[in-house]
C-alpha cells in the first residue's frame, strides 16, 4: 500500500493536532500545511512527524 497515515504538528507549541494520508512514492519530502491549531488558537505551520 503506498499511502501512509502521518502526523502534524504545530510548530509553535509542538502538539500533534492532525492525521492525514501522503503518498510515500511520489511524495519524498516531509509535508507542511498551515492549519488551525486549538491551542494556539490561531492558525499556525503544521508540519509532519514520524
Amino acid at each position: 500500500m503506498p499511502r501512509e497515515i502521518v502526523t502534524l504538528q504545530c510548530t509553535e507549541c509542538k502538539r500533534r493536532n492532525y492525521t492525514t494520508t501522503k503518498n510515500r512514492k511520489t511524495t519524498t519530502e516531509r509535508l507542511e500545511f498551515r492549519k488551525y491549531c486549538p491551542h494556539c488558537r490561531k492558525h499556525q505551520v503544521h508540519r509532519e512527524v514520524k
